[in-house]
């Protein structure tokens, strides 16, 4: 990891890819992960961790299964969410988002339990970040 500040912005140029958390650093034994995302993920469930969610850039849609129903959160720019663990959950950015996520390091990107996984989506515990 970077001993140098770091800005989000050079690095979330530094990649492309859609679905792909880069890991910008680590605090503790957590990832703070990058990822540019646009169109939909997976429903996926993380049994033993939250997942928080920053949306740096544009807006994130996360749709949860609860115990009450399902339903949708909204994320505009600047905005956090904790998808709790055990919650079943698909992130999606139907005009492309750009977001942050903090979760413990080795944490796969599709979960625990999930979907058939697409194409589109990296199942991943992160990539290192060469910004």
């Amino acid at each position: 990891m970077s001993n140098e500040p770091i800005l989000l912005g050079k690095a979330l140029a530094s990649f492309d890819a859609l679905w792909s958390p880069h890991i910008v650093t680590r605090v503790n034994d957590y990832d703070v992960r990058i990822a540019k995302v646009e169109g939909e993920h997976i429903w996926h469930v993380h049994d033993d961790t939250d997942e928080f969610f920053l949306v740096l850039d544009g807006e994130l849609h996360i749709s949860l299964r609860e115990p009450d129903g399902e339903r949708t959160v909204l994320l505009p720019h600047g905005a956090v969410f904790t998808v709790p663990r055990g919650t079943e959950h698909k992130p999606y950015a139907p005009s492309g988002a750009a977001i942050l996520m903090f979760e413990p390091t080795g944490t796969l990107t599709v979960g625990d339990r999930h979907d058939e996984i697409p194409d589109h989506v990296d199942s991943t515990t992160g990539h290192p970040l060469n910004a």
